[in-house]
């Protein structure tokens, strides 16, 4: 275990590099997918190599720690930095908060490293971007890794949390059709479902428009439920009639936002709104969906008032931006309980 086990300082050749995976991006998110492509990938061929990388060292020293403890033997490294994991393996996948994140770790660890490569090592490095950013940031940056003679595609996720655990993600792919086919195998392994959505940028602009719903969507069942409840309905008998009748959706059916409202599953309000998509990231997206619309031309008025009730909330209650996106039910029920109103 301890052999296996090391922070990185020395890269290997490069028939080493082509049996290698880097992950740069251990959060929430990241970490369940991490840990399921690894396992796969051990579980085919236990010759293969691994490398984490993350901006606190803690969480990637945590993540081999455990990784090794299930999996004696495997071959998992921790990377300094962005340069050292895109030096150390042929296949980087990167699952980081926005754009800032995004830009920082490509434009200045991974496309200059592509630069400085052997043109075979740089010509068969594929990256997959799973990160829900900018548009027009993803378009620059697999710009930059095709000119550093690389291939990229962007494929961001649907499924929350607890699609990441399960192994049953959407990706939303964008790029080549050559791009696509080459990410298939490795998405499979985290996913089950991939969907080639476009070009470059197609993959993000469908995953901004599912959150566009999904944001507002959560708000109203938070809405329904908290109205309901006042009006003394039961919460679990409630979330049985909305689950079978037309108001049925994700957000009621398993995200549902009251305790004990589904009585054989396990939401993160049971678990104080811990362990699921934060709503920091829900307003960050938000946001891009606002920003996109507004360059396009079209109106989002929903998703607008939605953004402002979410930027309401974390404001007011802070302790809320890293719980679940669902506490919005627990904001709106303390604003019904101290008679305040909500900015429109």
């Amino acid at each position: 275990m301890k052999a296996s086990l090391r922070w990185m300082n020395v890269i290997g050749p490069s028939s080493m590099r082509s049996r290698s995976t880097s992950f740069i991006g251990l959060g929430r998110m990241g970490h369940e997918m991490a840990y399921n492509l690894f396992s796969k990938q051990f579980a085919h061929a236990n010759e293969n190599r691994f490398v984490v990388c993350d901006a606190i060292p803690e969480s990637a020293q945590r993540f081999c720690s455990n990784f090794v403890k299930q999996y004696p033997g495997a071959n998992i490294n921790i990377a300094n930095t962005p340069e050292e994991a895109t030096r150390a393996s042929q296949t980087i996948i990167t699952m980081l908060p926005s754009s800032p994140q995004i830009l920082s770790v490509y434009h200045d660890g991974i496309i200059p490293t592509l630069r400085k490569l052997p043109a075979d090592q740089a010509k068969s490095t594929f990256c997959i971007d799973s990160t829900t950013l900018d548009v027009d940031v993803a378009r620059s940056v697999a710009k930059g890794v095709a000119e550093a003679r690389s291939q990229m595609v962007d494929a961001p996720v649907s499924g929350g949390v607890t699609g990441a655990k399960a192994a049953t993600l959407a990706f939303l792919v964008g790029g080549t059709v050559t791009g696509f086919k080459q990410a298939q195998p490795i998405l499979a392994l985290m996913g089950q479902r991939i969907i080639h959505c476009g070009p470059s940028g197609a993959g993000l602009a469908a995953k901004i428009c599912n959150n566009l719903i999904l944001g507002v969507q959560q708000m109203v069942v938070g809405e329904a439920m908290l109205l309901g409840t006042k009006l003394g309905l039961d919460p679990a008998v409630l979330s049985s009639v909305i689950s079978s009748s037309t108001g049925n959706c994700w957000s009621i059916s398993v995200n549902n936002p009251v305790p004990h409202a589904l009585p054989e599953k396990s939401p993160p309000c049971e678990r104080e709104y811990e362990g699921g998509f934060a709503t920091a990231l829900m307003l960050k997206d938000m946001g891009l969906a606002s920003n996109v619309a507004a360059l396009a031309g079209c109106p989002v008025p929903l998703g607008q008032a939605a953004e402002t009730l979410y930027a309401q909330m974390v404001e007011e209650q802070p302790e809320l931006a890293q719980k679940d996106f669902s506490s919005v039910y627990k904001f709106l029920k303390r604003v019904m309980e101290e008679g305040k109103t909500i900015k429109a």
